[in-house]
């Protein structure tokens, strides 16, 4: 009797669908940006980004905590629109461009956080300190683009760090040690690979 319903499971576990890989994105980057947020002198929250950078992320629709992402940012592209500060952060007392021309993002784990919602846990590395950061991530929408007909995802992802903890000590605490971090990104979801 044993051998009929262990045959028949068996056979049932083969013709189980293979669980989908998850599905590269290509990102466009006319809808996707990268910014911060630090304080001036308790006066104000001073606004940058930056313009240049690169985001492998893929997505898998069925199981989100299936998804990946790592980035590499261009800092030399940071851009407060003021030439004087762009000159400072991109010297030795901020982001240091000629000796770290990047700092990226790895992906370590992804956790569903409620509805339409993600913990994207990653290693973050800028000055060649690398520090785990968690980025809390809203699944803004996944379906179809409506203009142009092919499948397309959409993600706004937040977190805050210290730039102490990665030896940007410059102007610390007038100028404010958290950083509060926005990402904004649309893109269409390709076919596995």
């Amino acid at each position: 009797m044993l051998k009929p319903i262990a045959a028949a499971l068996l056979a049932a576990s083969f013709a189980a669908p293979a669980f989908a890989a998850p599905q590269p994105v290509e990102i466009d980057l006319s809808h996707t940006r990268v910014w911060f947020y630090v304080n001036h002198l308790g006066f104000s929250d001073m606004y940058g980004d930056f313009t240049k950078f690169d985001i492998d992320l893929k997505v898998d629709p069925e199981n989100l905590a299936n998804s990946t992402v790592s980035a590499s940012i261009d800092t030399s592209t940071v851009d407060m629109r003021h030439e004087g500060l762009n000159k400072h952060l991109k010297n030795q007392d901020f982001f240091n461009v000629e000796q770290h021309p990047a700092m990226s993002f790895e992906t370590t784990g992804v956790t569903q956080n409620g509805e339409g919602k993600l913990a994207v846990a990653g290693n973050l590395t800028l000055l060649g300190v690398t520090k785990p950061v968690t980025l809390d991530v809203t699944v803004n929408k996944i379906g179809e683009h409506p203009m142009r007909k092919v499948p397309w995802v959409g993600f706004n992802a937040t977190a805050t760090i210290k730039r102490s903890d990665f030896g940007m000590n410059y102007g610390v605490p007038a100028v404010g040690d958290d950083i509060k971090i926005s990402i904004g990104l649309e893109g269409a979801l390709k076919a596995a690979e």
